[in-house]
């Protein structure tokens, strides 16, 4: 039994949970935090996105009466299908690029400076728009129209760039596009339901061959801590959103990023292996 493996796998599921759905970048900081402890290679990757699919399973669990809604109206019922078609058309942009550029990525990027400049730039984003007049014109998810469904599905894309977060990137544009916060939040919770799963699937199948039964106990501890910790990341973020705009969030992303960078320049960490 490794014990000091294990708490590897609990410390970032922890990290996974937390920061899936937070505009701070799960996979960023998982990048960085697994460079930290020494948890990198490829095994690394593929246990980084299976603890994903843990997040996005406590979103499917606080949401359930809304996705058991969506399931049982799909052939009947209007809003209902309108939901569907949103999230599939909002889907599509981030999963052609996705397969088209996957490999490039995960060669050229996943690494901690790239993620920490892309932390960095996505904080200044982030106050950019909070700074705009946001004008509403989308107050809930069910308001919304297939051309903001595409538009924030062409948002997200740039979360293809790890260190940029896919929540970041979805919720911000939506608060471009004229979405409430809460629409903007809440689509950004339904929307990673296919993403994460087809990128789970697809990973999973890619690198079936790594895979081993004496990994089981490390996938389970990071996937149970994953699902505990995003549970009550989901519900904090959406009490946090009814009284407060995502600058901190900003802030953080800018100070973390820069911390990153400022540590491998002066060679007090070295990110590089």
């Amino acid at each position: 039994m490794d014990i000091a493996l294990y708490l590897k796998a609990l410390l970032l599921g922890i990290v996974e949970g937390l920061t899936e759905f937070l505009p701070i970048s799960s996979t960023g900081h998982l990048i960085i935090a697994g460079q930290l402890i020494g948890f990198n290679g490829e095994k690394a990757k593929l246990f980084d996105i299976v603890i994903q699919l843990a997040a996005i399973l406590a979103v499917c669990w606080e949401y359930r009466g809304r996705l058991r809604a969506a399931l049982a109206g799909i052939t009947t019922e209007r809003i209902q299908q309108r939901f569907v078609a949103n999230l599939a058309i909002a889907f599509i942009p981030a999963a052609a690029l996705g397969l088209l550029f996957h490999g490039d990525i995960k060669e050229h990027l996943f690494h901690p400076l790239p993620v920490a400049t892309a932390f960095v730039v996505g904080g200044f984003l982030i106050l950019w728009a909070e700074g705009r007049d946001h004008r509403v014109t989308v107050e809930t998810v069910d308001d919304m129209r297939w051309q903001d469904a595409l538009k924030v599905g062409c948002a997200q894309t740039l979360a293809l760039i790890p260190g940029t977060s896919r929540s970041g990137a979805t919720i911000i544009g939506g608060l471009f596009f004229g979405l409430s916060r809460r629409a903007a939040t809440e689509f950004s919770f339904f929307l990673a339901i296919p993403t994460m799963f087809a990128a789970v699937i697809y990973d999973v199948y890619k690198n079936r061959a790594i895979l081993q039964t004496d990994d089981l106990a490390m996938f389970a501890i990071g996937f149970a801590a994953s699902f505990v910790s995003a549970f009550f990341a989901v519900r904090g973020l959406l009490r946090y959103i009814s009284h407060h705009d995502f600058s901190a969030f900003a802030y953080y992303r800018i100070a973390f990023g820069g911390l990153v960078l400022v540590t491998s320049y002066t060679g007090i960490v070295n990110w590089s292996h």
